[in-house]
């Protein structure tokens, strides 16, 4: 099998592992776990990076950081990977779905700037949607395949209507707009270290942010609320959400391998690109302007989902269909989902991903692309 997006560990993650078997740091504290959040913090260009087990508990701890409640409305594209709703479902919270953009798949700002200009009002400088009375405290922008939408134009929506953004970058790092790095534009960001993405630590997450008080309180409550650095005295309700060391270690040396990942993702792109170039049912994810992405995950859009789906796995070439939107899913049924076509049911019908392993050989990506058209 030719996997979708394996992990490449072909640098310092064997030493680095086994420095922790061999000194015993192996859990929650170790030299690993800051190395790799100050390594992550200077990469993103933020202050302040804190790692946790996973990208879902990272999102988690920023909506908790935000006092969101049961009382709560928070904006979200309604094409993401479940965790992105999830942690808000968590809180308690509802959620506001909105419709995303037919050829970038991000969220739709002109829906979005509709929706907040329609749907909301504000009292005392604070967001409220009109016909729930629920208060609107997060918008949730999802970096969709490491693209970006406009965020220059997200944040003066954000601003106008006295609403934080957290930007759920889990499929981000890497990416860039107008040169700053994703997770970064927030309040708050999130990063994502799971098997399939660009750099992974097996499972982990990390949250990035300028805010020192939030980062403190971050670290704090991931690390279960414990006060006192001898007698276990914890003063709040707290989480085991802390990154180990061990996984850090993997952390450490796959970002001092991340710039040759991303360079590889990016000549993956461009051959797919390439090589499809003549196929007018083949449309690849349209860049947002000024936006320069890490390439995590090539993906197109065609007619024929189904029949290439098929063809790739049973020729042992791992592709996967895009995620089901979030007001198709049993549990989201009820939310609200702001649209006038329906693009994210196109989106999820048409798009499929290849495989882009940064490991993956010039003559498995050529099997892929003669098998793609072979079906054309």
């Amino acid at each position: 099998m030719v996997l979708l997006s394996g992990p490449n560990m072909a640098g310092n993650e064997i030493k680095y592992v086994t420095d922790c078997l061999e000194t015993g740091w192996v859990s929650s504290v170790g030299k690993y776990v800051t190395q790799f959040e100050e390594m992550t913090a200077q990469f993103a260009g933020t202050k302040y990076a804190v790692a946790t087990s996973c990208g879902t508990t990272a999102l988690h701890i920023c909506l908790i950081l935000q006092k969101v409640t049961a009382q709560d409305l928070i904006i979200a594209p309604n094409i993401t990977f479940i965790a992105s709703i999830n942690s808000i479902k968590y809180m308690g919270a509802n959620v506001a779905l909105i419709d995303v953009d037919k050829d970038t798949w991000q969220l739709d700002l002109d829906l979005l700037q509709e929706f907040l200009e329609t749907e909301t009002e504000q009292r005392n400088n604070i967001c409220y949607h009109k016909k729930t009375n629920k208060r609107i405290p997060v918008i949730m922008p999802v970096h969709v395949l490491g693209n970006m939408c406009d965020m220059d134009r997200l944040l003066a929506l954000a601003k106008k209507h006295n609403i934080i953004i957290i930007e759920d970058s889990t499929e981000a790092l890497g990416s860039y707009y107008k040169g700053k790095h994703a997770g970064s534009f927030g309040l708050m960001g999130t990063f994502s270290y799971n098997g399939n993405k660009i750099i992974t630590t097996g499972g982990g997450g990390m949250i990035v942010t300028n805010d020192e008080e939030l980062a403190k309180k971050a670290k704090h409550l991931t690390t279960q609320a414990k006060s006192d650095a001898f007698e276990y005295v914890h003063d709040e309700i707290g989480y085991n959400y802390r990154l180990v060391n061990v996984a850090a270690a993997m952390g450490v040396a796959q970002m001092e391998q991340l710039p040759g990942f991303i360079n590889k993702k990016k000549e993956i792109t461009e051959f797919y690109k390439n090589a499809f170039s003549k196929v007018a049912d083949i449309e690849f994810q349209k860049l947002t302007e000024h936006v320069l992405p890490n390439n995590w995950l090539p993906t197109i859009s065609t007619t024929k989902q189904k029949q290439i789906l098929k063809a790739l796995n049973d020729a042992g070439l791992q592709s996967r269909p895009f995620w089901v939107p979030m007001n198709k899913l049993p549990m989201f049924v009820n939310e609200i989902y702001f649209t006038h076509n329906d693009l994210s049911n196109k989106v999820y019908q048409n798009c499929l991903s290849l495989p882009c392993s940064t490991y993956i050989t010039n003559e498995q990506l050529e099997q892929v692309a003669k098998t793609v058209l072979n079906n054309f």
